[in-house]
């Protein structure tokens, strides 16, 4: 398993830290009006192959709350959000939401428009059946090959250090029922379809995404954690798109292909963190982040 050890979260007046994931510590509130809620920062953290990196992406941590915030306006009448409000303290502000306390799903919800990833190494694993989920798919894809439709391919939600892995539908349906299986379907599905619409309107495809649900008390399902930021999907612009290779991107990929080239000098296979990002790499990353975040909302950042 790889070195997960995070970074102390930072102390925050009138908050109690709870839990850190790679990027994302969360907080309880102990003071003020939203006493007892949750407070979500985004870090400037970033991971590449479950290792978290000694090397931050400055901005970072921003440019996901802002983006997460203009997509759960954007996805509001198909499905409630956990966001309450980003009146939070001022050492994090900009980069943090309160948020409800919900009962998360222990399910990964991800849809692909797009082969490629673990879904295209599925697909290549089940020859002849060509199947990624237990979902069949037509021969002759390729990487990057556009999907007759958007299937939900859910993944369990892995313990920091350990890899998600893809499951069945069946699987989701032993998780959480029936009842609740198709709610996570159908909505992840509703929530890709509207996200790929106003991408492409921005020349962007976005080719897949992963998201996180969990309900309320009186069990409504709310949209939860990021949602179709660089981090969580793939962004690439259309007018380069051409299946059968890997696609330029706008998210982290950057970082991936330096840790991977001679350049590094880093073998994936010694379970050794990455070493730390040169300056050029760390600013092309930043760029893209702001270029995805610039062109999906129209906002400058």
């Amino acid at each position: 398993m790889p070195d997960v050890t995070l970074p102390t979260a930072p102390e925050l007046a009138g908050a109690a830290h709870v839990h850190s994931g790679k990027v994302r510590d969360l907080y309880e509130l102990t003071e003020g009006p939203h006493a007892g809620r949750l407070l979500m920062v985004a870090s400037d953290r970033i991971s590449i192959f479950d290792f978290i990196l000694d090397t931050t992406i400055p901005d970072k941590g921003e440019l996901l709350t802002r983006m997460s915030l203009w997509w759960f306006e954007q996805l509001r009448d198909l499905v409630p959000n956990h966001v309450l409000s980003t009146d939070v303290p001022e050492g994090v502000r900009g980069r943090a939401v309160i948020c409800e306390r919900l009962d998360m799903y222990p399910v990964e919800c991800v849809a692909r428009g797009y082969l490629t990833g673990t879904g295209l190494l599925d697909y290549r694993a089940t020859a002849p059946d060509h199947a990624v989920c237990g979902i069949r798919l037509p021969d002759g894809l390729e990487d990057g090959s556009r999907l007759p439709e958007p299937i939900f391919t859910p993944a369990t939600k892995a313990d920091l250090g350990d890899h998600d892995e893809n499951v069945s539908y069946d699987a989701v349906v032993g998780t959480v029922g029936a009842e609740r299986a198709d709610e996570l379907r159908r909505l992840t599905l509703e929530v890709y379809a509207r996200a790929e619409e106003i991408a492409r309107t921005r020349g962007i495809i976005l080719a897949d995404t992963k998201f996180e649900f969990g309900a309320r008390p009186d069990a409504t399902t709310v949209l939860a954690d990021e949602v179709l930021t660089p981090d969580s999907s793939r962004f690439w612009p259309a007018a380069e798109w051409h299946p059968g290779r890997t696609q330029p991107s706008y998210d982290k990929q950057i970082v991936r292909n330096w840790a991977l080239s001679p350049e590094s000098g880093w073998d994936r296979a010694s379970g050794e963190p990455p070493p730390p990002l040169p300056a050029e790499v760390v600013e092309r990353t930043r760029a893209r982040y702001v270029e995805a975040y610039e062109l999906l909302t129209g906002q400058t950042f």
